[in-house]
């Protein structure tokens, strides 16, 4: 226990301390139960996406398959060789429970059509314009995935920040500054009696003298 001067004043203090302690524990339970509710909320939406990226995985490597096999993995190698482009994304940003939280946008959707992937329409089979197409939806997937990721991971990093913070006060602030009031208080108490004590005696021999004196008398 850190050093106390076991004064009234050092009471007081410390009684203040434990009230605006108690105050700041609650706060933060209450900001950690709302974040709680917003991480499941943002947690089903994962779930619902990592789902639908699995999917969008599945179906392009089939399609790649079906025009490997059909079209030849030379015709495939050459229009991927062909294809240009790029994808873009934003970056800004929200705030919930006064968490600042990326949010992650497409620029520019990266599902394209035929006529802009770079490559002549007329030399290409519908089998590999259609994985184009799969492979594509990945990237407009994983950009709506890597967004809710993002804002999952941020979410969590608060709950545990603030979670963190609650157990500090509940575990350490609060009980060692009940010690040190108990403490004080204890210190208090035996000074009080000591002084009654001290009173009772100086008391005992005030009458002692008037006793004598009277008997002198």
């Amino acid at each position: 226990m850190e050093e106390v001067r076991p004064t009234r004043s050092e009471l007081l203090e410390r009684r203040a301390q434990i009230g605006l302690a108690v105050q700041g524990m609650d706060l933060l339970k209450q900001k950690r139960d709302a974040l709680l509710i917003e991480f499941m909320s943002v947690m089903d939406e994962t779930l619902r996406l990592s789902g639908s990226l699995q999917k969008a995985v599945s179906e392009a490597q089939y399609s790649l398959a079906v025009a490997k096999s059909v079209d030849g993995n030379v015709s495939v190698r050459s229009v991927a060789m062909a294809t240009k482009g790029e994808v873009t994304i934003d970056m800004t940003g929200t705030k919930i429970m006064g968490v600042s939280v990326p949010v992650v946008t497409k620029g520019k959707s990266p599902v394209r059509s035929s006529f802009t992937r770079g490559y002549s329409i007329t030399g290409v089979s519908s089998r590999i314009d259609e994985t184009a197409d799969r492979f594509e939806n990945i990237l407009d997937v994983i950009i709506e995935y890597a967004d809710i990721e993002t804002r999952l991971k941020r979410l969590g990093e608060e709950i545990q920040k603030t979670n963190r913070r609650v157990n500090a006060l509940e575990q350490i602030t609060v009980p060692g500054l009940k010690e040190q009031v108990a403490y004080i208080r204890q210190t208090l108490d035996e000074r009080a009696r000591e002084d009654l004590f001290r009173l009772k005696k100086v008391k005992k021999k005030i009458e002692s003298k008037k006793k004598a004196s009277l008997g002198a008398a």
